[in-house]
Order: structure tokens, then C-alpha cells, then sequence
């Protein structure tokens, strides 16, 4: 019997057979896990396996490669500081629906656990979160191998003028190295850089360019999996922020 101990955020939830729930936990040493809940279908465990739960959990399994079992502890929810928050819910959502569309299964993560954790731990505070949730969706990229690299122009090496990115390789390009190629780039807000207006549009139009790489580079690249719907409507949420 295999079995070991761990700490993390609930990012999904699926009924199994009657009784059972299979949940996936993202955690800090065990990356993203799934196993069983034996009973937790029930009126008492449902309320301890709602999206974004953090909870201590037992995994358990004859072999490695076996589904298993996990035995869950619930340390805190955030249900209650999502509820009448509708950007809370859907950030909260499409954080959850992120990481379980694209993390590889049972991979540590440390360093996007403990962000994923400290964003997850921002909900509810608006003046701040919109802008946190787009540097985080950038640091998901670097750790999927898609990180974008918005130092210097492609093209010509300068640092001024940056207002491209290139849809191949994730650089910045410059008005002046962009040329007639223009209309095929990405737009480079400067909100993606951390410079100027860190507005709800502004922000929607950054995640308008990851959004681009999730979809065509991480989630292409896993049998062409579509983007979440929950990512979709939180840009939607953020856009209509002043």
C-alpha cells in the first residue's frame, strides 16, 4: 500500500458511481492529484468539497499508477468570501478550471502552488485582484514552458516601442520591428509589462494576448482541449471593471 500526506486547494469535483466523488487537489508536493472520496456525495462531505476548499488530504493506493483513495480534512473554505462577489466566484472558478485543464498530472509545482495559494487568498479584494490574476496567468505560462519574454524586440534587440508580441515565440516586437508584419502580432498592453493604466479594460486586453497562448500553445498541445468556459466569463467580469 502506498500512501502519503499532503496540503492543497480543490480545483475539481466529479460525481463516481452513487456514493463517491473523484476530486483533483492541487498540491505543494504532490502537484495536481487525483483519487477518490468515498462518501462524498453525502450531505456532509459536499460542503467540504466546493472549488478552491483548502484541505489536508491522505492519499492512498495499492500501486503508483492507481487512481486511489484520498481521505480529506477541510482546513478553510472560501466559499463564503465568494458568494455575493460575482468577480470572486468567477475568479475563483477560473483559477480552479485553469489548473485543471493544464496542469500534467501528479508534477510538483512549488513555486506556482504557493502563488496559485497567496491569489486564491486575494479573492474578494477587487481593487487588487484583477491585476494579481493576470500576473499569475503569466507565471502559469513560464511554468507550462510558454513564458513570455517581453525585454527586448525580437527584431532589433531595442526596449522601446514594445507594443507587439509575437504569436510564435511569446517575444515582444516593436512598432519598428513589427513592419508590415503588424496585423499578425498579438497587442502588448503596457499593463502586461506592469507599466501604466491597470484598468478592467486594459487588464481584459492582457488577458486577451495569454489567453492566445493558452489556447493555442498549452491546450493545443493537450489533444486540443478548448479553453475553459469559466476562464472566458472572467475576462468578460474584468473588462466591465472601471
Amino acid at each position: 500500500m502506498i500512501e502519503w500526506r499532503d496540503q492543497g486547494a480543490l480545483i475539481a469535483a466529479r460525481p463516481h458511481g452513487e456514493t463517491s466523488v473523484i476530486v483533483e487537489v492541487f498540491t505543494e508536493t504532490h502537484g495536481r492529484h487525483a483519487g477518490v472520496v468515498r462518501g462524498g456525495a453525502s450531505r456532509k462531505q459536499v460542503a467540504n468539497l466546493q472549488p478552491g476548499t483548502q484541505l489536508d488530504v491522505t492519499w492512498k493506493a495499492r500501486l503508483d499508477d492507481h487512481l486511489g483513495s484520498f481521505s480529506v480534512e477541510p482546513l478553510r473554505s472560501r466559499a463564503a468570501q465568494v458568494m455575493n462577489d460575482r468577480l470572486a466566484l468567477g475568479g475563483l472558478n477560473a483559477v480552479c478550471a485553469l489548473l485543471s485543464a493544464t496542469l500534467p498530472e501528479r508534477e510538483p509545482h512549488p513555486i506556482l502552488y504557493a502563488k496559485s495559494i497567496a491569489l486564491l487568498d486575494l479573492l474578494g479584494q477587487s481593487d487588487v485582484w484583477p491585476l494579481a490574476y493576470l500576473q499569475w496567468e503569466m507565471a502559469l505560462l513560464e511554468e507550462l514552458g510558454f513564458g513570455l519574454d517581453l525585454s527586448a524586440c525580437a527584431a532589433t534587440g531595442v526596449n522601446e516601442e514594445l507594443c507587439f508580441i509575437s504569436p510564435k515565440s511569446g517575444r515582444a516586437v516593436s512598432r519598428q520591428g513589427a513592419g508590415e508584419w503588424a496585423h499578425r502580432m498579438l497587442d502588448l498592453p503596457p499593463v502586461l509589462k506592469g507599466e501604466g493604466d491597470a484598468s478592467g479594460p486594459e487588464i481584459a486586453k492582457a488577458l486577451a494576448t495569454t489567453g492566445y497562448f493558452f489556447e493555442h500553445k498549452v491546450l493545443a498541445n493537450l489533444s486540443g482541449r478548448p479553453m475553459p468556459p469559466a476562464r472566458s466569463r472572467l475576462r468578460d467580469l474584468i473588462a466591465s471593471l472601471q
